[in-house]
This record gives C-alpha cells, sequence and structure tokens, in this order.
C-alpha cells in the first residue's frame, strides 16, 4: 500500500511539472481584455458607474458607463501597465492597477466606499500617500481568496490560519467573534472555496463590534454574479509521505481527503437572479499519540480518531430595484471519535462527539441613495449536540501518569437560534455615520448533562493509586435537564468624522443588554483618530482607545442552574475508599455542593487602549509600529466554603460541600508593542510579516479556574496562561514564473508558561492541584515554537488565458519538522515532571488538484 501510494505521489508532482508544458493550450489569437465589476461597500453591484481606462502614460484612452450588472470591459489593444479609473455620484472615486501582459488577467473587483469620508483611500501603486480612515489602519490583516488559494492552509481552515495573528488576550470567555457579512455569528456556514476576503483587527474601535478588532474575523462570502464561475478542489494526505511524531514508538497510518467547492451563476435571463452553490466534505483517518506512564511502566500506543466534517450551502440573489436580497439555507454535520485522547489520556478517556446545525440567512441591503445604505440580515438555526464516553467506567486521574477509566463526559446539548442585524450607513459633508441594532444571540438552549455520573476518582501518583489512595470522589446525580432562554442585545452609533484632509476623528458608543446574570444592561464608549503630519503623503500617526463588555456564553449559567434544589447534585469526598468510595460512614453523609454567582457580579470587561505610526516605505509597502495595552476583568472561581486553615480539616458551613462562587473580580493586564510590515517590493511579491513583543500577566486562568488556596490569591498573579514574550508571524505569496505561485506561512514565538504542582489535597478541597511553597502560578517554561509551511503551485490554462485553470499544488508543513511540544507535566512527584508529553504534527506533505473557471 505504501508503494502504491508513493508512485501515486510521484506521478502527481511529475504531472504538477511537467503537465502544463505538454498540455498547454496555443496562445489565444483574439484581443487581450481589462474586464471587472464595481460594487459598493455591501458588495451590491453598482450600474451607471463611470469606468476609465488609463494608459501607461497616464492617458485616458476609454470611457465606459456599468450595466445592470455592474460590469465593463475594455480592449486596450497593446500590453502595458495601465489603471482603471471608476467614479459615481456620492462614492469615492478608486483607482486599480490593471497590467496587461501575454496572457488576459483576472477580472477587476472594485469597490467604491461612501464620499465623505476616507476620501485619501486608493490601491494605485503610482502613489506614496497612505489613508487616515479608521478601518485603514496598516496592522490590520486582509487576505482575499486568491491569496488564500496561494497559501499553504494547513486541513483547508482558513480561518484557523489567520487565527495566529488574533491576539488571545482580546478574545474574551465567549471565544473569537466571529462575523460573516457584517453579521456576528456562532459559526462559518459556507466552505472555504466560497470566502472572498477574510480581514483581522480592521477599525479596532468601531461601536458596531462588541470585540476589538484583535480578538474578531471578519469574513466576507462570495457575492452573486451573473456570470457563471466556479471553484474546485481535492485534498490528499498520507502518512507514507510524512515524518513520524516524536512520542509513537512507530508511524501509524493516516489518511486525509478534502473536497471543497463553489459554484455561482445567474438564474433565468433577466439579469437580476444569481446563485452560489458550496460543498465541502472533510474525511479523516487520524492517530492519537499515546505517550503515559502505569503502574507496570510507560504506556506507548495510538488510539485511532476517525473524522468526518460536511457542509452543505446554497444561495439565491435578487436584485430588486434599488434592494439586493439573498436567501441561504446550509446544514453541517461533523462527528469525531475518542476526543480529547493523546498523550497522558487513554483511549478510554476518550469521547464521542456529534454535532449537525440547520441554518437559513436572510440578507437584505438597500439603497436608497448614494449616501444612504441599509443591510438588514437574519440568520435562524437549529444545533444538536451529543457528546458521550467512549467508557461507562469511574473515571481515574493520576496526577502526572495517566488519565483513565472512563471519560465521565456525557451530555446532550440542543439549542434553537436566532441572530439579528440591521444597520444603516449615511454620508453627510464630512461624516459617515452608522446606526444598527443587533441581537448577538436569542436562543431556546437545552441541556442534558449526566457527566460525572459514573464518578472520578483523583490519585496523587502512581504509589497513591498502586495502594488504592485517591486524595478525591467527584461525582453527580440526580435530573440532569435543563432548559433556558439566553437573551443578547445590542445597539449602536459611530461617526467617522474628516477633521481635515490631513485628520479622521471616530467616534462611538455601543450599548449591550444580556439576561446572564439578571438584567444587565452596559455602555462602551470607543474613540480612535489618525493624522498625516504636516500634510504628509506617506505617513499617519494613530491613536485610540474604547471599552469592551464580554459576551460570555451559555457555560456560567449552566454551571450554576444545573446545580440548583431540584437539579444535579455533586458530590465532593476528600480522601475516600476505593473502590467503592461510599463504603465509610463519613462518605454516606457527605453533604451537596452548589455553584453561585458572586453577589453583584458583573460582566467581565475590557479596556484596550493604543497608539503608533504608519510610513509608507515605497511603493505598495508599510511599515506599522503600534502599541497596545489593555486592563480586564476577568472570570474566576473560589470555594468559599472550602476548609479553613491553618489546619484546613473542616468546612465554615457543614450543610454543603464545596460552595463554587463565580466572580468577575480577577484582573489582567497587557503590554504589546508590535511592528508590522505589509505589501510587497514587487508586483510578484506580497504579503504581511509581524513582530510582537508581549507581556500579559493575570490572576485568573480562566472561567474554571480555582486558586491553589482558596483563602490565599497573592501568589496567583503571574503571566497569563497564553504569554509569549516574542511572536513573528509570516504570510508571503510570490510569483516565481508566469505560472508559479509559492506561498509561505512562518510561526516563531516563544513558548507558553506552566504550573508546577504539589502531590495530593494539602488543602483538604477535593481538587488537588495545590502548588509547592512558595511557588507561584505558571512559574515554569514550555519551549519555543517554529513552524515554517510552503506551498508550491502551478497553474495549467485549460482553453486560453481566460478559460478555466488547472492547479496542481504541493504542500509541505512544518518543513523543517521540527518538534513543537504543547503539553507539559507540572506534578513534581511524576517521573515525567518537567517533560513534554504532546507535540505538533511533524512534517507533513499535502497534494491538490483544483479546478477554477
Amino acid at each position: 500500500m505504501k508503494d502504491v501510494v508513493r508512485r501515486t505521489a510521484l506521478a502527481l508532482v511529475l504531472v504538477a511539472w511537467l503537465g502544463p508544458s505538454l498540455l498547454a493550450a496555443p496562445a489565444p489569437t483574439h484581443p487581450r481584455r481589462i474586464t471587472g465589476i464595481v460594487l459598493d461597500a455591501t458588495s451590491a453591484v453598482l450600474p451607471g458607474a463611470r469606468v476609465e481606462l488609463i494608459d501607461p502614460a497616464g492617458k485616458v484612452t476609454a470611457s465606459v458607463l456599468t450595466g445592470t450588472d455592474g460590469a465593463f470591459s475594455f480592449e486596450p489593444g497593446s500590453p502595458g501597465r495601465y489603471s482603471v479609473r471608476a467614479s459615481l455620484d456620492g462614492f469615492q472615486t478608486r483607482t486599480v492597477d490593471a497590467p496587461l501582459g501575454s496572457r488576459e488577467p483576472k477580472p477587476l473587483r472594485i469597490t467604491l466606499p461612501l464620499a465623505g469620508v476616507r476620501q485619501d483611500i486608493t490601491v494605485n501603486g503610482q502613489t506614496r500617500q497612505v489613508s487616515t480612515g479608521a478601518a485603514s489602519n496598516a496592522d490590520a490583516v486582509s487576505v482575499s481568496q486568491n491569496t488564500l488559494a496561494a497559501l499553504p492552509v494547513f486541513d483547508d481552515d482558513a480561518v484557523a490560519t489567520l487565527s495566529r495573528f488574533l491576539d488571545n488576550g482580546a478574545i474574551g470567555s465567549g471565544g473569537v467573534t466571529l462575523l460573516v457579512n457584517g453579521m456576528e455569528v456562532s459559526s462559518l456556514d459556507v466552505s472555504t472555496s466560497a470566502i472572498d476576503q477574510i480581514k483581522i483587527n480592521q477599525d479596532p474601535y468601531s461601536a458596531a463590534y462588541s470585540r476589538p478588532g484583535r480578538g474578531r474575523i471578519d469574513i466576507i462570502t462570495k457575492p452573486g454574479s451573473q456570470a457563471y464561475h466556479g471553484d474546485g478542489t481535492f485534498i490528499f494526505r498520507d502518512s507514507a509521505l510524512n515524518a513520524t511524531n516524536v512520542f509513537a514508538t512507530t508511524k501509524p497510518p493516516e489518511q486525509r481527503k478534502i473536497g471543497d467547492a463553489f459554484l455561482g451563476g445567474p438564474v433565468g435571463h433577466g439579469g437580476k437572479t444569481s446563485f452560489m452553490f458550496s460543498l465541502k466534505d472533510d474525511t479523516e483517518d487520524q492517530q492519537a499519540i499515546i505517550y503515559a506512564l502505569g503502574p507496570e511502566g510507560a504506556i506507548r500506543g495510538a488510539v485511532p480518531q476517525p473524522y468526518r466534517h460536511a457542509l452543505v450551502s446554497l444561495g439565491i440573489t435578487h436584485q430588486l430595484g434599488r434592494s439586493t436580497i439573498s436567501i441561504r439555507p446550509s446544514f453541517e454535520e461533523e462527528k469525531d471519535a475518542y476526543r480529547g485522547v493523546g498523550g497522558t489520556v487513554l483511549g478510554s478517556a476518550g469521547t464521542t462527539y456529534y454535532h449537525t446545525e440547520e441554518e437559513v440567512t436572510y440578507n437584505q441591503q438597500t439603497v436608497f441613495s448614494p449616501s444612504l445604505i441599509n443591510q438588514f440580515q437574519i440568520r435562524v438555526g437549529h444545533e444538536y449536540e451529543p457528546q458521550t464516553s467512549v467508557s461507562s467506567a469511574p473515571g481515574i486521574v493520576v496526577d502526572g501518569a495517566f488519565t483513565g477509566g472512563g471519560a465521565s463526559t456525557n451530555y446532550r446539548r440542543t439549542e434553537l437560534h436566532a441572530q439579528i442585524s440591521e444597520s444603516l450607513t449615511a454620508t453627510r459633508g464630512h461624516h459617515l455615520l452608522q446606526v444598527g441594532f443587533q441581537v448577538p444571540d436569542w436562543s431556546q438552549r437545552g441541556f442534558n448533562d449526566q457527566s460525572e455520573f459514573n464518578g472520578t476518582f483523583y490519585f496523587a501518583d502512581l504509589a497513591a493509586y498502586e495502594a488504592g489512595h485517591p486524595y478525591s470522589f467527584v461525582q453527580q446525580t440526580g435530573n440532569p435537564r435543563l432548559s433556558w432562554l439566553e437573551k443578547v442585545l445590542g445597539a449602536y452609533v459611530n461617526d467617522d468624522w474628516q477633521l481635515s484632509p490631513s485628520a479622521t476623528l471616530s467616534l462611538g458608543l455601543r450599548y449591550d443588554w444580556s439576561n446572564y446574570f439578571a438584567d444587565h444592561d452596559t455602555l462602551a464608549p470607543r474613540l480612535s483618530m489618525a493624522l498625516r503630519p504636516g500634510g504628509s503623503t506617506s505617513t499617519v500617526i494613530r491613536a485610540g482607545g474604547g471599552l469592551f463588555w464580554d459576551k460570555i456564553g451559555p457555560f456560567p449559567i449552566i454551571d450554576v442552574q444545573e446545580l440548583q434544589p431540584g437539579g444535579i447534585q455533586r458530590i465532593v469526598l476528600t480522601n475516600p475508599s476505593y473502590p467503592d468510595p461510599y463504603a465509610g460512614s463519613q462518605a454516606a453523609e457527605a453533604p451537596p455542593s452548589i455553584v453561585r454567582f458572586a453577589p453583584g457580579i458583573e460582566l467581565p470587561w475590557t479596556f484596550q487602549f493604543s497608539g503608533g505610526v504608519e510610513q509608507q516605505l515605497f511603493k505598495g509597502a508599510t511599515l506599522s509600529v503600534m502599541y497596545y495595552g489593555s486592563d480586564s476583568r476577568e472570570f474566576r472561581s473560589r470555594d468559599v466554603n472550602a476548609p479553613m486553615p491553618p489546619l484546613y480539616l473542616a468546612r465554615p458551613d457543614p450543610a454543603y460541600g464545596q460552595i463554587r462562587e463565580i466572580d468577575t473580580s480577577a484582573r489582567q493586564h497587557g503590554d504589546s508593542l508590535q511592528v508590522t510590515l505589509r505589501g510587497g517590493a514587487t508586483r510578484w511579491f506580497n504579503g504581511q510579516v509581524r513582530y510582537s513583543l508581549s507581556r500579559t500577566m493575570n490572576d485568573s486562568g480562566g472561567l474554571n479556574w480555582f486558586p491553589a488556596n482558596d483563602y490565599d490569591l497573592s501568589a496567583e498573579w503571574a503571566r497569563a496562561d497564553f504569554d509569549r514574550r516574542h511572536r513573528l508571524l509570516l504570510l508571503e505569496t510570490m510569483s516565481p514564473g508566469r505560472q508559479w505561485n509559492l506561498g509561505v506561512a512562518l510561526t516563531v514565538e516563544s513558548g507558553l508558561p506552566y504550573t508546577e504542582t504539589a502531590p495530593g489535597d494539602p488543602f483538604n478541597n477535593g481538587r488537588g492541584g495545590a502548588r509547592p511553597d512558595g511557588v507561584g502560578r505558571n512559574s515554569l517554561q514550555g519551549a519555543a515554537d517554529a513552524e515554517l509551511d510552503l506551498r508550491l503551485s502551478r497553474a495549467l490554462a485549460l482553453d486560453g488565458a481566460s478559460g478555466p485553470k488547472l492547479t496542481f499544488g504541493l504542500d509541505a508543513f512544518n518543513v523543517l519538522n521540527r518538534v513543537n511540544y504543547t503539553r507539559y507535566v507540572g506534578a513534581i512527584t511524576s517521573p515525567l515532571f518537567g517533560q513534554p508529553v504532546t507535540a505538533q504534527a511533524p512534517r507533513e506533505l499535502q497534494l491538490s488538484l483544483g479546478l477554477k473557471f
């Protein structure tokens, strides 16, 4: 089988190199054209726009008006470095480069922002002017679909590839904020091939968003079109082409196959209706590597983890007068076996995961006038997600050695949700005003939680396990069913004010309301400014700041509500008997544990502020040097009924066991110096490189984190779990030949901290996790990471330069086969103390075949 795979891979590589030269069609004899489409900021077409062709000498040689589909076309007659200028009353004029060589260029997409602000925006390489617009910050990440196709994207997951540019300190407890076509959503409902653009940290202080720019991802999908076009890719990986995981005794068989397709075009002959269809099918046979210790010595092996993910979406777009209306239903299914297995976690402690989601999105964009645009979106969906333990046995956790038995995870989650976004954008004079109303989440949630119904034993080390002396046993019983309505509302107003041709001021105010704890309403002011000193056309000074309230999601509500009277009863036993924890009389009388919110609890919040300078170095390249600072209030948990010092023998309230109190008094402070170079020296070399020097300190690890000693928080202020001092990120695309593309992704970063832990449960709270005397949290340091990914691709024109193209690709992830460790053992009594037990994937090769027309 391995020989067959190797021969197949060799054949595909030879086809990629030799096929284009052997099979290339003869050069077309018809005239080469410059074509494109003109759109507004909402991706709606703009009929009647004036489009001019400018020759290399700067002379306008042709002029046309766009048709009802917003399209235009020119036939220059001879090669050269042309430009195309588009204009329309009420919109900003925009000029783009349109070089014409020996083959016909790809169609242009020219987006015209509303007039009145950001009048200095330009993408013409012949100017040295940079923008003062609030959304034109040079440290933003913006990647188009064509660039994505040239980059090494692991597992066809573009969102994960770009997520490396996010800041963990800005993400918030509810996870990454994801926006699709301007609306905040819980998941991406289209395939990667349907993505037109991905943006991170654009307009970081806009009141239209709940989180800072460095904590959100904005995705624009491909619009409808009156011309048929499609994009499909097949991706194949096999372990026969890969290196061996450093913790594996032998290389286990693994294989992954991904199909990703997009198709769009007209419906009927009226020129007003179009469709889009996207599909993704992802099948993987992977293996989890076990590296653990048991009573008889080392435990090594591999556990199969079959994975399947399918996504299908169909959209219809119709132009109705001044409005563009679209509706897009989608379906997603995901299956995953032996989830959570690997390192010291054995196969029996894995889970089986399943998830389905059906959604329908309605979008209406209305251009009332060139200076007034409205967008309304609503998305409704249903989710079903069960996750069950592979084994029904009680869980067994031996600190620093292995986790076995059952996973003690067994729940079923359902959700019927809706999201709504209504926005109005208007220009008047030198103001661009945005007003909007949002429903980020309105969900009827159900949760049936039978986790820990079989209980889990905790042991200090292997010696305690062999002696049958656990320090804790945790079990839940009772009514597992929980249902509630989660409601989150938001409204905002934002004004981008062009004070002068050299200065812009952006003012915003956001209001949010939620029923997370009770009825909570919050106000969040935002401010940013940009200035070109002395009227400079190549330098911009930026500064800004804003308050951001967190959206916490359902988990704190679940934790509190399910342990109320009539719900689940949680029992925490210290020093229980084994294997029957209820053999003693003390265990038989064990009181229940509860969870509650601290009195007067408020939502977590972050105040972010920044300042810096942007400098256009030369044609097409901009350098940004920015400082970002932040102060936050974060979640933490504390057992307010923990046994009292100094002996830690008895709980203050004997009627209860653990009383977990959730508060938001934890602190976090971050400082980051960020240097970004964006653009390229030539038309053949383009991308972004960023270096960050940062430091983030806090005294909590999040919602489910407890201090080592519930009565002493002094040693908890330390490096954040995600703190990395140095980080270098690079995404580059190069065109070394006429039909060749080379994509490069590089990540080099300092290691993460981890915590040294003492054996057993010296504070008698049933949790363990104590530290040796005088040792703070996150005092140990993991190794640095470095990964270089490459993609070499070559396009074959099947029917002339403007016809379908077949692209062969060879991707190499972690080219240098560096071992990047991900998890370390901090238990001081473990033979593995201070050693890593898991690592990222070794070098992997990936073959792809794409068709685009």
